[in-house]
């Protein structure tokens, strides 16, 4: 269901992730671990902003039969400051950006929707017994 790269030193915690995943979509996702250089370059590319984030979305522009819903991309250097900051594991705070980023490949899109994101990331988080996330966190 994920297809995984893990361009890090970090063991990533899959199966968490795949339970989210199968709570939301059948089709597969490519999940993208990589450091701040790395999603830098993809920011500027593809958004044009030039500085790191912590995660990035792609959907696909088309539906096929199996084919994967998108790509997800996390930095682990946000992933690591962030668990550190507000004192919940790595894989906790991956897991979060992990459902912010699935939402997105959903078509949910909190910088334009009525609260809808912000909506489902919640029920999400309860539901996987998560901590806040940045968006929850924010409002």
């Amino acid at each position: 269901m994920i297809d995984l790269d893990n361009g890090t030193e970090f063991e990533i915690d899959i199966l968490s992730l795949e339970n989210i995943a199968k709570t939301l979509t059948k089709k597969d996702i490519e999940l993208l671990v990589v450091k701040n250089d790395e999603i830098k370059k993809l920011n500027k590319e593809h958004r044009n902003i030039d500085k790191a984030t912590d995660v990035l979305s792609f959907p696909m522009d088309f539906e096929m039969p199996n084919m994967p819903l998108g790509s997800i991309v996390i930095s682990t250097d946000f992933v690591e400051e962030k668990s550190k900051e507000y004192g919940h594991s790595f894989n906790e705070e991956l897991s979060l950006l992990f459902i912010h980023g699935i939402l997105h490949l959903l078509g949910y899109d909190h910088e334009v929707d009525q609260g809808e994101h912000r909506a489902k990331e919640e029920e999400l988080i309860k539901e996987f017994n998560l901590p806040d996330s940045l968006i929850v966190r924010n409002s």
